[in-house]
């Protein structure tokens, strides 16, 4: 979720669990095949936005690489929050890909932390003299422990959902500590959401409908909200613990 003041930070334990995916719609994969394309991804045009060992293809919101907060962990990135003393003050932390997108098939596994917030942002336009924030431009598919964390008692901030616009046709999430299967396809304004293999979201961006959407919740007073046909993706810090991995794209 997308909160406008600070989050409250809390602890988490790392576990793992292994899927297998089958389908493009699938469950996650196991970790021994973490991070790698198929023949058939491949032949398909699928491209890696994470190669399991560095943050090569990614930066944090308004510079040139990585900053801190964001590691490698166990083939994942991941946000570490014992060094979040050492961040910097009253900025984004959330990173973002060095491409920008227009129509694509993005996928990733991710887990949170026992009562955590994350999120996963597109058509974010990263102009920082202008957006402060990558939520000032970018919608977000909502990564969220539903079962502890406060943001959950709130319509259209649960896992899965279009933040704060549409809330998920059902809630397939597993439970914190857990690797989940995410899907965002986004094709000439048609926006679909899954999660594990299940379609949570169905909606057309910028069209009559989606701007009574923007203006019925708390993105009503950004004007640039919503509103790009391109940019760049960013998975979010919240200040609480979050793994991705299996971070794919194919361009449509």
């Amino acid at each position: 979720m997308i909160t406008l003041a600070a989050g409250i930070m809390y602890g988490c334990n790392s576990t793992k669990v292994a899927g297998v995916d089958t389908s493009e719609k699938g469950t996650t994969q196991s970790s021994a095949n973490s991070n790698t394309l198929s023949a058939e991804e491949s032949k398909e045009g699928w491209q890696l936005l994470f190669d399991g060992t560095t943050t090569k293809g990614w930066h944090t919101y308004g510079y040139d690489s990585v900053g801190k907060g964001w590691v490698v962990t166990d083939s994942s990135l991941h946000l570490d929050v014992a060094t979040k003393g050492e961040w910097p003050e009253n900025e984004s932390k959330d990173i973002l890909t060095n491409e920008e997108y227009d129509n694509y098939h993005f996928k990733t596994d991710w887990k949170i932390a026992p009562a955590g917030n994350s999120g996963i942002l597109f058509y974010v336009n990263e102009n920082k003299p202008k957006y402060k924030t990558t939520y000032e431009t970018g919608p977000e598919m909502q990564v969220l422990d539903n079962a502890a964390h406060p943001d959950a008692k709130i319509i259209k901030h649960r896992a899965g959902d279009l933040y704060d616009l549409i809330s998920s046709s059902s809630e397939p999430v597993k439970l914190a500590g857990e690797w989940n299967h995410a899907e965002i396809m986004a094709n000439n304004g048609k926006l679909d959401f899954y999660l594990n293999g299940v379609h949570v979201i169905n909606t057309t961006m910028w069209d009559d409908n989606w701007k009574q959407l923007v203006a019925g919740s708390k993105f009503k007073s950004m004007p640039d909200f919503g509103t790009f046909k391109k940019g760049r993706i960013a998975l979010q810090e919240h200040g609480e613990e979050v793994w991705f991995r299996n971070v794919k794209i194919k361009k449509l």
